[in-house]
Formats: C-alpha cells, structure tokens, sequence
C-alpha cells in the first residue's frame, strides 16, 4: 500500500475514509503514517525480508501497518481477526514475526498468544493508553505513542515489501505463502500486481469501496492498487447490505468488490429499501472468492447493470480465469476464461478429463510461491514432476474454453460410489427466499458410505421445524437430480462462514463425523 508521488501530487486528498466514524487520512498524513512505522520497525532490529504480524479489525491504522512494510522491504502477515489465541500464536511463530501489532479490542487474544511466541519482541497496540501501561509488560506499548517518536520521513533503505497471507485453514492448518521478493524500489510491484491493476480496471482517482475485512488477501489487494493509483478508499468496519449502498451513494464510489454472499444479503432486503440509493457512480464491481449462484447473479445484474466482473484465484496466485457480463451470460456460471496461467484439468488417474466432465484443477504457475518453512506441504500442491500446483479445487471446461468450479476435492461425497459436489446444492438453497445461508456436505450412511446432509441458516422469523427441513428438500429435488439432494436437514444460525464470504464447513462436517472413524477431509 505505497503511495508513490501521490501525497505530493495532491496531499489533502483523501488517501481513505472510515465510513462508519467517517474519519479521513489524508495522502500527506497517510505518508508520515506509514514513514514513522518503518522507522519503528528499523529500530526494532527488522531488516529487509523479515516478518512481522498484524492482528486487528479494520480501523484506521490497519492501511498504515501494511503501507510501513511494503516501503521497507519487509513481508507483513495480515491475521483473520477473529481468531482465537491458540490459532494466533500458530500463525505468529511460524510466521517468525519479530512485531505484532494489535488493537485493544483484539488485546486479550493477543496477550494469550504471545505468551507462546519467544521470537516477537514488541507488540504495539492501537488505542492502547492507560491499559496498556497497567499491564507492567514491556513488550506491550501503546502504537500511537511509540510511532509518535519516530521520524516522519521516509527510512534510508527503502525496498519492496509485500504481504505473506495464510490460507483460510477451512480444510487444516492454515499455511504461510511465500513470493520471492526482489531488489525492487517500492515503486515497483510485484508483476502480479500489475496484471491485478489491468483485470480490476484500476484508474487514477478511483472510489473504491470495501466492505470486506482487510486481513483477506482480495481487498489487500483491491485496497493497495487503489492507494497506488491516487484513488480513496473507503473502508467500512464490518459488512451492512443497506449501509453499503448508502455508502456508493453518498462517495460516489466507482469501484467496488464483494462476495456472493453480500450480493445475497442486499438482493433480501425490501424491494424499496434497494430503491431508495442511487447507484449510477459504479463503473465496476468484482466478486469471486466462492461460486456465484446463477438465480443470485442474474438478478444483481438486471439491478445493476453490465458492470459486474467476476474472477477465480486463489491466494496463492498460481493463475487466474475472468469474465465480464456479456461472457457470463453466454456462459452462465461460468468463472471466465483463463488470462494468466496455464490450466489443467486431470481425473483421478492425473490424465486429462473430458470436456464438460469435472477434474482437479492444476496450474502451470504463472506467480512462483512456496508454503512457508513448509516444503512438504508445497511437495502436496506439485505435480511429479514439479511443472504444476493446485489448491484442491474442482471444475470443467465448457466447449469455448470457459471454466465452470463445482467444488473442492476435499468435500465432494461419495454416496453409493457415485462422486457428488455439494456446491451446486448450497448454491441452490441460497435462492430460496427464507434461506439466509446454507452449507452442504456428506454424512455417515451405513449402506451408502455417505449421504448429503444439509445444515440451513433460515431467514429471521423462519421455523426451523420438520415442516420446513421438507419443504426445503422437496425445493431441491424440483431442480436437481435426487441422488444430489439432501436426505435430511438440519438447522444452524449463523453458519460459520469466515467474514471473507468463505464456508467453513471443516468443523461443521466433523461433528457429524464423530464415532464413525476418521473423516476423509485433511
């Protein structure tokens, strides 16, 4: 999050605005910001290529605390605020973060954490004050009063920094992924980063709105291109469907990215409660991060318009599909086509599968990257002979080259030795009108070896009676083959769903695992 000449191009625009609080750091105080932590980080000992960690909400120091390590060569870990210390303190030490920097909301988890993390010698916290000074510690101290001391110029040695993000662990122990930095000025991004700046139609002076937590890699990377591009961002604490939309109007925002799951939160509010804001501002708005249902795209697009893209990539960046509104409609449920990378689809037997049947998806790697101190768990995302890498996700070919997912490998069923993909039934019930949020997988079933099993979030003011578990699944049996269709369903509210938009069905299927052996996700 480097940027460049912009605070003296124009130094009182503003670089980013919280948009509950509605406070705005300029581009000139957003670069003493960022200055005055690379010195802070200098004087800790960190040199170029070292590690530290951050582990906070969204407020508004989280841009400055990436902008100091991008412009000081470092890699920064950003960690999903939401978790809890034995979590934590893993990411922390395998990491080898020397600095963590916190908030006082986050201050207890994180005291927790470090009691496990030897290699961390300070943690700075954002609105630490008098109850950081009470803990008598002096690896704790208040962020504002130790970059307060610190010059506001930039360091001597500048170098390109660059986060090292951790999968989601939806599927097992998160794990660290590491890019090869170059002697590179921070000017210079990542190649990645440029091909990023091309396929999200970034633009000087662009309105970006993110209503996502900035720990993900997305809006990492959404956020960082637009502060390179001059443009402002604004920054919402946590995801509101109509506060969204409140806010494209009101900042005349240009360019937005979201998840499907937001897209269905906002297309369930009142018909004029959607009415009411004026959307005519947005140029372009990106989704990707899981399948869009078909019925929940096609309706954003007749409210909104042709500007909605859509993208497939994983954190890990191996390549890249895309397509716009004119190519999903033509190939509806499509994820695009591919535009960076060189894409394999292989069966079982590693062969190549037919057009139009699902295989694991493998890359011929377009952005080279290695599992942190991990070298067994990067030998798993190889092929033989080393050429090509894959996350485990499933998908096809259509007959013009455009890519379809259905799942992750790890969570297809196998039911009567019949292979099933539950996405395509999540996607389904997501539709219904007093579903908020639904997740499919399998289940124990003596015969059958696995059933499909449906956990439901209903709508507020829903029952969540028998009555509706069979309403629920006749719904699915009217639209898809039985075989795919859940036998039973039970109720949840909320579903674990990360704030990323992401799933995470791991510990939800395990408990229905219990006592049958060992479930077959790793």
């Amino acid at each position: 999050m480097y940027a460049g000449a912009h605070p003296h191009l124009h130094p009182d625009r503003p670089a980013f605005i919280m948009a509950t609080s509605g406070e705005a750091v300029t581009y000139a105080e957003y670069e003493r910001r960022t200055n005055r932590l690379a010195h802070l980080l200098r004087g800790e000992g960190l040199k170029r290529l070292d590690h530290y960690a951050i582990f906070m909400e969204n407020n508004s120091r989280y841009l400055e605390c990436n902008g100091a390590g991008e412009r000081a060569g470092l890699y920064y870990t950003c960690i999903n605020s939401y978790l809890g210390a034995d979590e934590l303190a893993y990411i922390v030490d395998n990491s080898e973060s020397q600095v963590l920097i916190t908030s006082i909301a986050r201050l207890p988890v994180a005291r927790e954490a470090l009691a496990r993390c030897p290699r961390v010698r300070r943690c700075l916290v954002v609105g630490g004050g008098e109850a950081v000074r009470a803990l008598g510690d002096a690896r704790f101290v208040d962020y504002a009063e130790a970059v307060a001391r610190h010059p506001d110029t930039p360091i001597a040695d500048e170098w390109l920094g660059t986060p090292m993000l951790y999968s989601s662990g939806t599927t097992g122990r998160p794990k660290g992924i590491l890019r090869p930095l170059p002697e590179n000025p921070p000017s210079q991004p990542l190649p990645l980063f440029h091909f990023l700046n091309k396929l999200w139609q970034c633009e000087e002076g662009m309105r970006y709105l993110s209503p996502a937590p900035l720990y993900h890699s997305a809006p990492q990377a959404n956020v960082s291109l637009a502060i390179r591009n001059g443009g402002t961002v604004v920054i919402m604490e946590h995801y509101d469907p109509e506060q969204y939309l409140a806010l494209v109007q009101r900042h005349r925002i240009t360019h937005t990215q979201l998840v499907p799951t937001m897209f269905s939160r906002m297309l369930k509010l009142p018909e004029e409660v959607r009415a009411r804001y004026d959307l005519s501002s947005l140029k372009i708005a990106i989704h990707a991060a899981a399948p869009c249902p078909v019925p929940v795209k096609e309706q954003m697009i007749g409210w909104w318009g042709p500007i909605i893209h859509e993208y497939y990539g994983a954190t890990e960046a191996m390549g890249f599909t895309a397509c716009d509104t004119a190519e999903w409609l033509a190939h509806r449920g499509t994820v695009g086509r591919v535009l960076m990378g060189d894409l394999h689809v292989l069966g079982d037997d590693g062969q190549p599968a037919p057009q139009g049947q699902p295989g694991e998806l493998w890359f011929k790697t377009a952005n080279p990257f290695e599992y942190f101190r991990d070298p067994e768990r990067t030998a798993l995302t190889r092929s033989a002979d080393g050429t090509m890498t894959t996350v485990g996700d499933v998908g096809y070919l259509d007959a013009d080259g455009f890519l379809h997912l259905t799942d992750r490998s790890t969570f297809m069923i196998i039911s009567g030795g019949v292979n099933i993909y539950p996405q395509e039934c999540e996607n389904l019930l997501i539709t219904h009108p007093q579903v908020a949020d639904a997740a499919v997988f399998g289940v124990p079933n003596e015969d059958l070896g696995e059933e499909v099993k449906a956990v439901v979030q209903p709508m507020p003011g829903v029952a969540a009676d028998d009555a509706f578990a069979q309403q629920l699944i006749g719904f699915c049996r009217e639209h898809l083959a039985h075989l795919k269709c859940p036998r039973s369903v039970d109720f949840m509210d909320p579903l674990p769903r990360l704030p990323t938009g992401k799933l995470y069905k791991k510990p939800l299927r395990d408990r229905y695992w219990q006592g049958h052996g060992t479930s077959r996700i790793v």
